[in-house]
């Protein structure tokens, strides 16, 4: 990359001063297109400087300016030869943490996850440490701090999926610190992460299913809802937002066009007929399926009671519909990367947890026929 100091001619006979970034180039239909990046300065100077005012203005100026382009050649020259950036090595890690976090406000269940891990990192590291204290030996000491000293608002120790989870947004953080010149050395390499622990994944059978939808929810539209999401495996999220526009009833079926809340990746998903009816007659393109779901502890409570209407002694959740469509899907002949692709995973393995769960229910099934005494 090369940097040059440049001027643009604006209004009242003055330049504006600005450095251009040359990356090289690409190939667009076999001609070469310069890449190139610029940096304005709100550095201005005469083009014909005539009283001595304005001549010093321009020597004041074109310095500054030269300064500045002096000081971006030493980073570039730095970033070359790995010689760390003096002045980044000084930023405070929880300072670059937090700019992180609120970068990362792609979910709330992600930015939450950020903001429980910089929860503990307030408690193991000083406010004040930079970057230039931070060595593997911090990396593994919060390692051991999760694993052993850290504490729940309950004051009890963390679970494993919560290790996991916080150690990875630290590293996450620290990789894009060196990443970005903050580190001379990636202090994370070589440092193994927790394992994540399996969670219990509950769900309804096919006939608990049933019982629910005949039983009374005070909240007709939470029904609706929930039992759509078992329908079709769902999220919360991608239910709550969902337009009529994103509904398309065709000629083969209806499916449901619509970017994925969590990954924002764009899924076509086609759904039973009984799923469709569940959702009424169409309204307003823009008008949304499902009005006045509110997501919270009220709610929560109701579904447990609506399940305890029905029989249902376990402890259901929103989330159990999706875990209930991927189960019975499994169970009813999906293979399993129909399933993975329905639920919009980015990965088999997510789905492999389900299939186990299959098998599971494989074995109970075995022991269902009476013993046989043989003689």
């Amino acid at each position: 990359m090369e940097i040059k100091l440049r001027k643009k001619k604006i209004k009242n006979g003055r330049y504006s001063l600005y450095l251009e970034y040359y990356k090289g180039y690409i190939l667009k239909n076999g001609k070469p297109h310069n890449l190139k990046e610029y940096e304005f300065l709100k550095l201005y100077v005469y083009a014909d400087p005539k009283t001595q005012k304005e001549k010093l203005v321009n020597k004041e100026n074109y310095g500054l300016a030269e300064s500045i382009l002096a000081i971006k050649k030493s980073d570039l020259i730095k970033g070359k030869h790995g010689i760390a950036n003096t002045r980044k090595k000084k930023v405070r890690f929880l300072d670059f943490y937090k700019k992180v976090k609120n970068d990362r406000m792609d979910s709330q269940a992600n930015y939450d996850n950020w903001d429980a891990a910089q929860k503990h990192l307030e408690k193991y590291c000083p406010a004040n440490l930079s970057f230039q204290d931070i060595d593997k030996e911090f990396v593994l000491g919060f390692k051991k701090y999760l694993d052993s000293e850290a504490k729940t608002k309950s004051d009890t120790s963390l679970a494993q999926n919560s290790k996991y989870t916080y150690f990875n947004k630290f590293r996450a953080a620290l990789k894009q610190a060196y990443e970005e010149d903050y580190l001379h050395d990636n202090v994370v390499k070589g440092v193994n992460g927790f394992e994540q622990g399996e969670t219990k994944r509950e769900y309804l059978t096919l006939s608990e299913l049933q019982n629910l939808s005949k039983a009374e929810c005070k909240h007709k539209m939470l029904k609706k809802a929930f039992l759509f999401s078992c329908m079709t495996g769902l999220r919360w999220s991608d239910i709550n937002k969902m337009l009529w526009s994103e509904v398309r009833d065709e000629d083969e079926g209806s499916r449901i066009i619509f970017k994925q809340y969590k990954t924002d990746g764009l899924e076509y998903l086609y759904i039973s007929e009984e799923a469709r009816e569940l959702l009424g007659e169409r309204q307003g393109m823009n008008d949304r399926v499902f009005v006045g779901l509110k997501y919270g502890a009220h709610f929560n409570a109701e579904i447990l009671r609506w399940c305890m209407r029905a029989g249902i002694t376990k402890h259901i959740t929103f989330h159990s519909a999706r875990h209930t469509n991927a189960v019975l899907l499994l169970s009813h002949g999906a293979d399993i990367y129909t399933v993975s692709k329905l639920l919009g995973h980015r990965e088999i393995r997510t789905t492999q947890i389900y299939a186990k769960i299959v098998d599971q229910k494989a074995k109970e099934a075995s022991t269902l026929i009476p013993r046989i005494t043989i003689k």
